[in-house]
């Protein structure tokens, strides 16, 4: 049995965008990185809207509140009136628009901009989101929707049955077809007694059946394997009609193994690659929550010697500081707080900022924290396991080297 072209995919590669097109979003990020508002302010928005945000508009109630937190400290950032009027302006625009959820795309999140004084008002669809943020600055936050292919890797979906095997790349918008493999089976009746033993016939036949089965399960393996040898993969997933995807597992290469983030049911027959990206962000989701309690767990083990901190204050100097390796924030953790002009370190409190230039007021320091660690490259883990939300003290990192 060989790399045989599946019955069920095209010669030409299928593709499919979720939300938003990679092209498109390019385009999009381009011209919000080129908004110069003057003395305005831009607001930034990411919001969540997984199954459970959107379920009994949770998602909206959450917006309702950071609004209005949100415009209860303007105050902070010693706006003129006439910005501050026009900041509350798109903030109100933002939330009329987002709370007809008609309006809403399908996907498990967006990003959204305003600024009146520019005529800027952009709502991008996009697979995923750390979590829920509001800000109003000098120019868009664009660094979440920015590293939002990197942040999500490349993943490979395999969608089997007896007879046959479909692969699937899926990235952070779309997902695409690769040749699949057809396996050598059985036709015919369903056993043929040709030797004189009683049961013999059947018996032969279903050895063969398991051997078919055997060498298929192994060539999806092989497969597997030479596709993550050609380019490395980030996570896979196992996808079968039955319950039996993962008797795939055994015959997975080490190395395929400890990327198998869980599986999922399927059928090669009718899958779509819509389905399997739809499924893909919810598999990896789950794996994401599972996850969070393993990496708590590390930074309880790391902090006595000296390769962890917890804490909001001890968090921000290690960022700032390019130490942090990991960021782990609480999911419900916001603070008003300051950036450093001269350093540009965030800060809690205006005498952190001394011989650093001018304290400059920020609305959430949690959220700012996020923006410069994706800045940096640096890995963010938002937690919302709720145990493992209690040993998280706002912010977390695990470090790159020892404090």
């Amino acid at each position: 049995m060989g790399a045989i072209a599946s019955p069920y995919s095209s010669d030409r590669r299928s593709r499919i965008a979720a939300g938003t097109p990679t092209v498109a979003v390019a385009a999009q990020l381009d011209r919000l990185m080129h908004v110069r508002p003057g003395d305005h302010r831009v607001v930034s928005c990411y919001l969540k809207l997984e199954p459970r945000d959107r379920a009994r508009a949770k998602y909206l109630i959450k917006l309702k509140n950071r609004v209005r937190d949100v415009i209860s400290r303007l105050d902070r950032l010693g706006l003129d009136k006439p910005i501050r009027a026009a900041a509350e302006r798109d903030l109100s625009r933002l939330l009329e628009h987002l709370s007809d959820r008609a309006t809403l795309p399908p996907t498990q999140g967006l990003a959204a901009f305003a600024c009146e004084a520019v005529d800027l008002f952009e709502v991008v669809p996009l697979p995923l989101v750390h979590r829920s943020r509001l800000a109003v600055d000098r120019t868009p936050l664009v660094r979440e929707l920015a590293s939002v292919e990197e942040e999500f890797g490349r993943l490979l979906v395999v969608v089997f049955d007896r007879t046959s095997a479909r692969f699937f790349e899926v990235t952070a918008y779309e997902a695409v077809e690769l040749p699949g493999l057809r396996a050598d089976s059985t036709r015919g009746a369903r056993f043929r007694s040709d030797r004189d033993s009683p049961g013999w016939g059947e018996h032969a036949y279903h050895n063969r059946i398991r051997e078919e089965k055997q060498r298929h399960l192994e060539a999806i393996a092989r497969e597997l394997f030479a596709l993550d040898r050609r380019r490395a993969v980030q996570g896979v997933i196992l996808a079968s009609a039955g319950a039996d995807a993962n008797a795939l597992r055994p015959f997975l290469h080490t190395y395929v193994t400890d990327r198998v983030l869980g599986s999922v049911r399927l059928s090669p027959k009718e899958v779509t690659p819509a389905r399997v990206h739809h499924e893909a962000l919810a598999v990896r989701e789950q794996w994401e929550r599972t996850s969070e309690r393993a990496v708590v767990d590390t930074l309880g083990e790391r902090l006595g010697a000296g390769w962890a901190v917890n804490g909001i204050p001890p968090t921000l100097r290690a960022l700032a500081r390019g130490q942090v390796r990991s960021l782990l924030v609480h999911a419900d953790a916001a603070v008003a707080g300051y950036r450093c002009s001269g350093s540009g370190r965030l800060a809690l409190t205006e005498r952190e900022c001394r011989d650093e230039g001018e304290p400059m007021p920020v609305i959430d320091v949690v959220d700012d924290a996020i923006e410069e660690a994706l800045r940096q490259r640096v890995d963010v883990n938002v937690v919302y396991d709720p145990d493992a939300c209690r040993r998280i003290e706002g912010l977390a990192g695990l470090l790159r080297f020892r404090r």
